[in-house]
């Protein structure tokens, strides 16, 4: 009895997890905007280092100090669509120059 309702806790765990993920993330604006993005951004970097430092001292560990990054999510968040876009753009013209050139390579070789 017990193996049968081993596989179907953890499938509940797994998706207990999964579902409070997806809404702790809702919640804090990570699915919304640039906007919310952002917000959230700002609230975690106030909120993480007190955070870090309070377990730290609690398990005696010494972390060496966080690099400052200056991030706007703002400034960058669809740069990996754009990027991906303007690739796919290209891609036929840049296709039919690789083409070229090989077979020119091929020529010369057979020469």
């Amino acid at each position: 009895m017990a193996a049968r309702i081993f596989p179907v806790v953890k499938l509940a765990t797994k998706v207990g997890i999964a579902g409070g993920a997806v809404y702790v993330a809702y919640d804090s604006g990570l699915l919304g905007g640039s906007a919310e993005g952002s917000e959230a951004l700002s609230k975690a970097k106030a909120a993480i280092p007190p955070a870090v430092d309070e377990w730290s001292k609690y398990f005696g560990l010494e972390l060496p100090a966080a690099p400052k990054i200056e991030f706007s999510p703002c400034d960058a968040w669809n740069s990996g669509v754009r990027k991906s876009i303007h690739a796919l753009s290209v891609a036929p013209s840049v296709m039919c120059e690789y083409t070229s050139q090989g077979l020119q390579y091929v020529k010369d070789l057979i020469k």
